[in-house]
Formats: structure tokens, sequence, C-alpha cells
């Protein structure tokens, strides 16, 4: 079985192992992506068409998801701008909603978003640690206020791009977290991701009923109205399955359920071992995002257990934020946690910090990457030079007929218990 790993992938031995294989149900992309864009923005779920929606004199903000998501911006942006065609180039800003990420180099806005839209439009990467870029928007009903990009605000209509995927925290992804966090200020980032709302078991896989995270995310996204939202389901080959595109909660929610039907795999047992990856580039870039790779192996594994992660993090702890720091800094997931729920404590990145102590609480987590060994150690984490020697030896370790689950997509599938 091929496990992605970058833009390649591991060969997984599974001869003589008791494994079961966890992932969503294919589904086949489109015959043709462009009329099925056309058709979905003349068609839109609870919304005017996108036509009606713009005015040739509008200026217009395009938010677009940064390189750490596998969106097609450079297909879906072409298809946007063709039916937007009655926009003149100039009233366009199409904002890289990096959130708390990096900005992305110019090489890979090129690459994200193709060379004519990148010849022809201006893109800028958002940076929720510049306040001279930010704008006040009012206050989250949470209690907080909530700054998004100025550009963002000042524009006379905003058109969020997404894809959506289970989220190991807001239940799924798309809808409003294109704009929050995707464009949102750092401070307003670190109230939605407090330990509080992050550590509530409804902040979780495959749910929107009271989850916290998403309802952060729609108040603080809803603090300015967006106009239209472009989402699109994709498939293990990137090809787009399916447009949700229309108004920013309905389309979104309609979305939801169409994933759910696909992406959530009901799972009789808890297993010893789980082999896990984070479903290849651009997904699997540092080892941050590879905790959404830990975490869905961690909904099936076993109190004690191995997840086994293969996740290239080509580009090893991202440059952004405390995470390294974090977990360098602490001798132990308890200690980790301790700290994080001290009254008053507040650090960026703690929340993603915060899940990977829970996932290393509960199981050992062996991942095979090219991040060094001793860095790996030093965030409690097993390092693991091959996926299938490692998972051989524990075998050897608990028993040869010991069951293991296999999720070859990681985030991209949402096992639960039945």
């Amino acid at each position: 079985m091929q496990i992605p790993y970058g833009e390649s992938h591991i060969e997984l031995d599974l001869d003589s192992v008791n494994a079961t294989i966890v992932e969503p149900r294919f589904i086949r992309g489109l015959a043709d992506e462009q009329s099925g864009f056309k058709v979905a923005c003349s068609s839109p779920i609870g919304s005017p068409p996108l036509s009606e929606v713009v005015q040739p004199t509008d200026r217009l903000a395009v938010c677009i998801p940064d390189a750490t998501r596998p969106f097609p911006s450079d297909r879906v942006l072409s298809w946007l701008f063709e039916y937007l065609s009655y926009i003149p180039n100039k009233n366009v800003v199409i904002i890289n909603g990096t959130g708390s990420h990096r900005g992305n180099s110019p090489k890979e806005l090129e690459r994200m978003v193709g060379s004519e839209i990148y010849e022809n439009y201006r893109i800028l990467n958002h940076d929720a640690h510049d306040p001279n870029t930010l704008e006040h928007v009012g206050d989250s009903r949470f209690g907080y206020p909530v700054y998004l990009n100025r550009e963002y605000v000042e524009a006379d209509r905003r058109i969020l791009l997404g894809f959506i995927e289970p989220h190991f925290m807001a239940g799924f992804s798309g809808g409003y977290k294109a704009a929050f966090p995707g464009v949102a200020g750092i401070d307003s980032i670190m109230r939605y991701h407090s330990a509080g709302v992050i550590g509530d078991p409804l902040s979780t896989w495959g749910n929107l009923r009271n989850n916290p995270t998403q309802e952060h995310v729609r108040a603080g996204g809803q603090s300015i109205e967006a106009d239209f939202l472009v989402n699109v389901t994709l498939n293990r080959d990137r090809e787009i399955t399916r447009y949700f595109c229309g108004h920013p909660i309905e389309a979104h929610e309609a979305g939801c359920s169409y994933v759910r039907g696909s992406a959530m795999v009901g799972c009789q047992e808890t297993f010893p071992i789980v082999v896990t990856s984070n479903n290849g580039f651009p997904l699997d870039q540092n080892l941050y995002q590879a905790v959404k790779g830990m975490s869905a192996a961690a909904q099936i594994v076993k109190e004690g257990g191995l997840i086994l992660l293969a996740s290239e993090c080509r580009d090893g702890f991202p440059e952004h934020g405390n995470y390294r720091k974090m977990l360098f800094e602490y001798d132990s997931p308890d200690a980790l946690l301790k700290a994080i729920h001290e009254p008053g404590f507040s650090v960026f990145d703690q929340w993603q910090v915060q899940l990977q102590a829970l996932i290393c609480q509960k199981a050992r987590v062996g991942v095979q990457s090219s991040i060094d060994a001793e860095s790996l150690r030093r965030a409690h984490l097993i390092p693991v030079e091959s996926i299938n020697e490692a998972l051989q030896a524990e075998l050897n370790r608990i028993g040869r007929d010991a069951p293991v689950a296999v999720l070859p997509e990681g985030p991209v599938t949402v096992p639960y218990l039945l």
C-alpha cells in the first residue's frame, strides 16, 4: 500500500499484517470542472448569482488559502476572473490568507495561482503581526476585539475561497475560516485559540454542533460579512468533486454535510497500532501541520498504543511562532499541558502544542520525516527511520496478530468509534 509522503510516497508492506484500511469513500472528479464552477456561481446556495453580487465598479478582495493547503487556486481563480471579466484587474486584490503562518515567497505564490494570474493581478500576503495592515471591525460576541486585513475590510465586495475537509478543531475547514483566522490579526487569533476553546471536547473532527472553535470562527468572520463563498471538495488526486458556492454559512453547511458522508469512517474497536500520514505535499510541509495526521490516528488508537506517522516535513518546524520553542522548553507533555492551563498563560502557537501534548499523553508517536532525530525527541516524539521497520518491531513486541489500522490519507479521513 502506498502512503503519501511529500510529493512521492512510501510503500507500506502489509504482508501478513492484520490490517484494517481506513480511508474516505473515493469520489470521481467532475467531468468538466470549469463548467461546474460556472453553474455553481450562477445557481448558488442561499445567495443571488455571483454576477449580481459583484458590480463592475466594485473593489474586490478575494481571499485564498496559503501554500499549506491543496486548494487549486490556479484553476479556480482563472475561472473566477473569467466569470467576472467585467471587473478591471486593477479593482482586484488577491489576499493570501496566511492566518498566523508565514507569508509565501514570490515563487510559491506564482506556483499557487499560476503565472498568468500572478503577472496580471495584485497579490499580497496577509501579515497577522503587522498592526499597520489591520483594521478594527468590532468585537466578537465572545468579548474580544476583532482585527482583519485592512484591504479586505476596505473592499466593496469580499469573496472567500477554500476547500472543505475534516478539521481537528473546527469540525470542518472552509467557510469563514478563510477570513478568520485567514486574514485576522494575531491578537484575535490568540483569543479564539485559547486553551479552554481548544481543549473543549466539542472542538473536534467532523462536529459543527456547539463546536466552540467553529463558533469563534464564524463570529470573527462575520464581524464584516463576506459577500460570496467558493468552496470545493477534493479527492485524493486533487480533482474537484463538487462546488459549494453562495452564502458563506449556508453553502458551508451544505458542503460539510456532503464531506461528513464521504470522509467519516466508523470503527468497531480501538487499535494498538495506527499508521497514518499527513496526506503528502502540501499538507505535510512541516511538523506543525503534521499534528493533524497524529490527531486523526489518535481518535482510534488504544491508550498506550503506538501511532506511526509518515510526514516529510521538508520545512522542518515552521518558521512562525513558538511551536518548536514551547516543545523544547518543557520536558514532558504533562509539563506542557500544566503550563498551558495556568491562569493568564498565553503564547503564540500554544494551541498546536496543546493538541500534540494531549495526543502524546494518550499514545507513543513515531515519526518518519526529514527532521533530525534529536529534534524529534526534544519535541516528545519518537524518530523513525522506516515506518515499515517500526511497524514490524512493534508487532514483534506485542504479537504478530495484533490489529493495525492504516489511515493512508491521514487527516482527510475521520475515524470514530461506533
